[in-house]
């Protein structure tokens, strides 16, 4: 049995990036830069792969990696930090000055409106968190800078943040790849390990919902004064 062609990328994601590599070479770089670009910046493309592309292309960049290394760690962590940091520079860029239009034209289902209203505070008060740590949450990701546009966060505190987490991300995937990924247990269990790494990435989205829902709970037992 298949899989869909978008969870064969993302669990076999090493073997597709290898055949990147035969078949253009040195042009995949740009392939890379362009993925990570388009999963940061443009904000209706959210389910590209980001964690297991950085750990895969750190993998294939080991002096363990099977084959020897294909790729320049050094390279690739910078080349994607920089498309990670002009990916969420353009998506708060569509978010300021083109959010709210599509928003007014209902163009946007994914927003509500009582939390774009609440977003300049919200960012005011967890921005750091806000904008660093959903470097690691798949899909949350691509939504943060949007919204951070959508409620006209200051852009020099905005891009302080931004580049924080563009550096933090790439170097923490990129890194762990390059520094375990040769390892022959985790190249025989790939597929464990990027469903691993996914599971890693939501769980702060689960932990969050199952607090909200439980506090919520919590407020409609109380009985009012």
């Amino acid at each position: 049995m298949s899989l869909p062609p978008i969870i064969d990328v993302f669990l076999h994601v090493d073997k597709h990036l290898r055949h990147l590599i035969g078949d253009y070479g040195t042009t995949t770089y740009a392939i890379l830069f362009a993925v990570i670009f388009c999963e940061t910046g443009l904000v209706f493309l959210p389910f590209l792969p980001g964690d297991s592309l950085l750990f895969a292309a750190g993998a294939l960049s080991a002096p363990e990696a099977e084959g020897g290394p294909s790729l320049n760690v050094a390279v690739v962590f910078g080349l994607l930090t920089v498309a990670a940091i002009i990916g969420d520079s353009v998506n708060y860029s569509i978010g300021k000055y083109l959010g709210p239009t599509l928003h007014e034209k209902g163009k946007l289902p994914f927003v509500k409106k009582r939390h774009l209203e609440k977003t300049e505070k919200f960012y005011e008060k967890y921005g750091a968190r806000a904008l660093v740590l959903a470097r690691f949450v798949p899909i949350v990701r691509t939504f943060a800078p949007f919204v951070a546009g959508v409620g006209k966060m200051d852009y020099a505190r905005f891009m302080k943040f931004n580049v924080t987490g563009a550096v933090a991300w790439a170097a923490i995937c990129t890194f762990a790849g390059y520094f375990f990924g040769g390892m022959k247990v985790v190249q025989k269990n790939f597929e464990l390990v990027i469903l691993a790494i996914i599971f890693i990435s939501i769980l702060p989205i689960v932990i969050t919902y199952f607090r909200e829902r439980s506090a919520a709970r919590r407020e409609a037992e109380t009985p009012s004064a």
